[in-house]
């Protein structure tokens, strides 16, 4: 059972959250070898790691968007971004470069991420796609840049910058 929000009982077997190292895991055993025990894992554990990532980010950004906290489609963004009420831009992994350029530019030292396609974005605005968001700074844009840094690991053409700003930065334990 992948533990992503790290709070299962037990003591657990840790791994890096990347695609290849999971894949070695299975591929020599070493789940079996770490507990000491026989342990079976499904076909296709990585892509369910990776379907339950985009799921536990696309829940972030609608929590954020039920509190209005984030902010979609282009011009929304830029506007949020320009009135300073952004602490995470999020790009679509399909959409285009120059429009990312322009966004970026905005907001040059804000934590960029880019690991969900524009379906899954418009899915959580209720779209059929959506390629800018963005989210204010807090608990929740944390939450989504931890997570989004293991999904990164897991999906190809996935970017994670972390940026400059202190509002979104890793903290420590107690996040």
């Amino acid at each position: 059972m992948p533990d992503l929000a790290s709070g299962l009982p037990g003591r657990g077997l840790w791994v890096t959250p990347r695609r290849d190292v999971v894949e070695r895991a299975i591929t020599k055993r070493l789940f079996a070898r770490a507990a000491r025990a026989p342990v079976i894992v499904s076909p296709g554990f990585a892509d369910r790691i990776e379907g339950l990532l985009a799921q536990r980010c696309c829940d972030a950004i609608g929590l954020a968007r039920r509190a209005g906290l984030a902010f979609a489609g282009f011009e929304k963004v830029c506007e949020a971004m320009r009135a300073g009420k952004v602490g995470l831009l999020l790009s679509a992994i399909d959409g285009a470069e120059a429009g990312r350029g322009k966004v970026r530019a905005l907001g040059a030292e804000l934590p960029v991420v880019r690991v969900l396609t524009a379906a899954e974005m418009g899915g959580v605005f209720g779209r059929d796609h959506v390629v800018h968001v963005a989210l204010s700074a807090g608990r929740l844009s944390r939450r989504l840049l931890d997570d989004a840094e293991k999904m990164a690991g897991f999906r190809s053409g996935a970017v994670v910058d972390r940026g400059a700003t202190p509002a979104v930065a890793r903290r420590g334990p107690g996040r």
